[in-house]
Parts: structure tokens; sequence; C-alpha cells
């Protein structure tokens, strides 16, 4: 199980650590490293680091970040799920790290290794990500196992109908919001115009969750979260959407974020915390941010078939 990362701790120093490793990644930036190296290390880090610091003061859980914690849970119940099979979680921009996780691995002589990056929607940016460092890994190992690679779920079964129960779950809390807000992290659009097929599998799964919810699916809005830098991303922009909404009379919102298997910066800080603000700010009333799905025992289903189908 691999997912994104996280700093160790709440303070500039981790994150900086953090960010060095995941904004040097040519799959998350892809600029020529003589352009974006200098701006990365002058002027990001420096920023950056401080302000994100304080963002993750914010939701830091007793047990650590929630992204590590939530992703902890998952691989136990996964572990306990699967009795026969060895779990490993990894980080791959953080700890655990993946050549730890690969090496406890070959150390038991595996011979099939099913890797699950922790994204329903495959990008370049994150799924493809995790091929490459794997694939750097692999190149220590001069015995290999056979190995599968999940490139995404989008629209598996499971996935969709836990999901669905989620927002169920909040419309019988809250009533049934003006508009249901789908909000998936962003990419920049030269990445989609160079072949990347993430919104298309963002599209996928908007399509399947709307198809099986009583909720009208005009009243259905798919954005994009989480813009960095000066090039053009994916619209529309959940930030700008939040802003737009009350103006045309829509005053309560519920946001569901599908593409966050583990709740994380992204979701409890970020949308809990600030869209809610700007929707507030702009005029609306009522704002509710429906949890990712963590160690539901939905996801925990999803995930063990997800890896069981790839076993003999």
């Amino acid at each position: 199980m691999v997912s994104l990362g996280t700093p160790e701790t709440p303070t500039p120093r981790a994150v900086k650590r953090y960010l060095t490793k995941f904004l040097s990644d040519k799959r998350v930036v892809n600029m020529p490293r003589a352009l974006w190296l200098p701006l990365l290390y002058s002027v990001i880090l420096p920023r950056r680091s401080l302000q994100v610091a304080k963002r993750y003061q914010s939701i830091w859980m007793d047990e650590g970040s929630p992204l590590l914690v939530y992703s902890r849970r998952q691989r136990q119940a996964l572990a306990a799920s699967l009795p026969n099979v060895t779990v490993e979680l990894a980080m791959n921009y953080g700890r655990p790290t993946l050549p730890q996780a690969v090496s406890r691995l070959f150390a038991q002589e595996i011979t099939r290794l099913v890797i699950l990056p922790l994204y329903p929607q495959y990008s370049c940016s994150t799924s493809a990500a995790i091929w490459d460092a794997v694939a750097r890994i692999l190149t220590g190992y001069r015995r290999l196992p056979s190995i599968t690679f999940i490139r995404d779920y989008a629209a598996h079964p499971a996935y969709i109908a836990a999901l669905a129960a989620s927002v169920k779950h909040e419309f019988s809390r809250y009533g049934k919001p003006d508009r249901l807000i789908i909000s998936f992290h962003g990419i920049p659009q030269r990445y989609v115009e160079e072949g990347d097929d993430y919104p298309k599998r963002c599209d996928v799964t908007r399509q399947a969750l709307a198809a099986v919810l009583d909720y009208p699916p005009e009243r259905i809005i798919m954005t994009f979260q989480s813009h960095f830098g000066r090039d053009p991303w994916l619209q529309p922009a959940t930030d700008e959407t939040m802003k737009s909404l009350p103006a045309v009379g829509v005053q309560h919102v519920q946001v569901i974020c599908p593409g966050f298997a583990a709740d994380c910066l992204e979701t409890l800080e970020e949308i809990q915390v600030q869209s809610k603000k700007i929707f507030e700010r702009a005029g609306g009333s009522t704002f509710h941010y429906i949890p990712a799905l963590n160690d539901d025992e939905a996801h925990i289903d999803l995930l063990r078939q997800l890896v069981t189908a790839e076993l003999p």
C-alpha cells in the first residue's frame, strides 16, 4: 500500500524535508531542473515550509499526521482481512519509506508483489510517480517476483458503493444540500494535454456516483482543488466555485473528496476549514465536509477485493 507521504512533525524543518522530496519529483513538477530547482530552494521552500507547518499544526492528531494515522489503520485492517498475505505500508515521500517496505517484503522471499497506490484515479503525478520509485528500487535486486501494479479503481463497484454510503449517511444527518460538490486534487492542464487521463478518470467516478445516488445529477458539481504555481490548472476550481455559489442562491453545500483514500491536509484543512470560510464569507449558510473513507469497513473490503483479484 503506497500513499503520498507527510511530514514527521508539524514543524517548518520537517515540512521542508517533506516538501523538498515531494516537489523535486519530475512527475510532480515537470519543469527543466535548471529553472525549477533554484526557484524551489531559494523562494518556494523558505516561504511554504512555515505556512504549511502552521496548517499541519491545526489538524495534527495525538497519534500524528492524519494521513499516516488513517493509513496505518487501513494497513492493519487490510492485513487482518488477508491472513495469508503480508501487507506493508509505504509513503512515496516520507516514512515508512518505500525502500524499507520493499526490503522487508523481499527478505521473506516473496514470489508475487502487488503494488496498490492509494489513489482511486490515476495521474502521472501520483500513481506513475509510485511506479517510477518502485522501478528504481528494484534495480538493486537480482531476483524479482511477479509484479502487479493496480493502476486505479475509479469505477470499482465496491468503491462507488462505499462513497455512496458515506454521502447518504451525511444526507441523513444534515439533509440533502442545494449542491453536492465533488472536489478532486488538481493538476496542471499541460499534463492533460501531454496525455494524462486523470480528469477523465475523475469524471468516471463522478458519473458512477451520481448514478447510484437519489439526488439530481444536475446539482452535482465536479471541481479541482489545491492549485499551485502560475500554470493553468484543471477547472473549475473548488475555491472559486465556493465563492460563486451563494450569489446564485445556493445556501447549503456538502463536499466530498473521492480522490483521497484518507483524510489529510488537503481535506481537513483546505476543504473543511478554508473552503467553509470561503463559502460562508460569500454568503452561504450551511457547509459540511463528507469525510474520506479512511478505515471504514466498506473501504477495507474494497482494498481487499482489489488485492485478491490480483492473487492466484
